[in-house]
């Protein structure tokens, strides 16, 4: 299988990536957690895991995700209040509720909510 390296800055080193790996969500798209009781907005991803092994160790392995999977960081909420969330591909599924995220760094990023997702702010977009 071919790979590709990218550096990534959470973890702080080059991460070897499959040159094929898929993402099943993109910038902007409103998800939810599988398990969890959270939602969010996909602001970045990474196609494999890129955290520290300290935060993966500190998953319990019987939920524990593969780390050959995309990983998304998301803008998140719950009813308590907004945080930042990283969280394996196969735990998150396109949300049904389809409606707006509060968080408070959204709009930093994004155009407003608009059709079930959300827009990157022009110039920052690629």
């Amino acid at each position: 299988m071919q790979r590709s390296h990218y550096f990534s800055a959470q973890a702080g080193r080059t991460i070897e990536a499959p040159q094929n790996a898929r993402t099943l969500f993109a910038l902007g798209d409103v998800v939810k957690h599988r398990l969890f009781d959270f939602r969010g907005v996909v602001f970045d991803i990474d196609p494999v895991f890129a955290n520290s092994e300290e935060w993966y160790a500190a998953i319990p392995e019987n939920i524990r995700p593969d780390r050959e999977q995309p990983f998304y960081h998301l803008f998140a909420e719950n009813e308590e209040g907004s945080y930042v969330a990283y969280v394996s591909q196969q735990n998150l599924v396109t949300d049904a509720r389809g409606g707006p995220v509060e968080h408070p760094e959204v709009a930093q990023m994004f155009e407003p909510f608009d059709n079930g997702r959300y827009r990157l702010r022009r110039g920052l977009t690629h």
